[in-house]
């Protein structure tokens, strides 16, 4: 795939404030797109399951999926900038591995051009984070995310994955006066289920306007 470093994008240091992750932008530390749909979404499906399989459990079961999504992640990324990938052979790194493969000839193999690749993005005075890619997906300016998941998810199940995007798209547009209008996630399971997520149009308003309400709850 092409790399089109076509855009100036600002490296920005993660910090701690009040307690929650935010980044240091240009316009100062702002809070993370993840630490504010954390604070405003509904928790009672999490509290259930955690009083369900026990506060130990879930805690492992939390810090493997973290682990796994990391290696997970990395293995893509490594890939797109041609670097060496990660190696290992424990569980987790042989699972990453090959849960990068399916994503790598199954979706990567869409993307026509490549922007950034773990880029930090901010909305000036608002939030910041990082996307996994922008580029050209089938022809159009695209925000693609990967996901790690246990099991194949209904598309009702990714609502704040997409709201996510929204924002790192509207940050993007903002800041460079680009015009993205489309999200693709890329989900992959342990089992090799892959699963391709998209938005745009309509739909791609809609969850932008969504996310924006769950902006204007988290300042409120």
């Amino acid at each position: 795939m092409v790399i089109n470093e076509k855009f100036d994008y600002v490296l920005m240091d993660r910090t701690d404030l009040n307690g929650r992750r935010s980044y240091m932008t240009p316009t100062g530390a702002l809070p993370s797109v993840t630490t504010i749909l954390d604070k405003t979404k509904d928790k009672t499906f999490l509290i259930e399951w955690r009083k369900r399989v026990g506060e130990d459990e879930a805690n492992r079961i939390s810090k493997e999926a973290v682990g796994l999504g990391t290696v997970f992640h990395k293995h893509l990324e490594n890939y797109i900038l041609g670097k060496p990938r990660p190696e290992g052979n424990n569980l987790v790194y042989k699972l990453a591995e090959e849960m990068s493969e399916v994503v790598i000839e199954k979706g990567l193999s869409n993307i026509d051009e490549v922007w950034g690749s773990e880029i930090g993005l901010y909305y000036p005075g608002l939030y910041a984070g990082t996307t996994d890619l922008v580029g050209i997906h089938k022809g159009k300016p695209t925000i693609i995310d990967y996901k790690s998941t246990t099991r194949p998810k209904r598309e009702e199940w990714v609502e704040d994955y997409y709201l996510q995007c929204c924002a790192y798209a509207m940050a993007h547009n903002e800041v460079f006066k680009t015009k993205i209008k489309k999200i693709v996630i890329l989900m992959c399971s342990r089992e090799g289920q892959y699963q391709e997520f998209i938005c745009d149009g309509k739909k791609f308003e809609n969850k932008c306007d969504k996310w924006t309400q769950r902006l204007e709850e988290f300042y409120k």
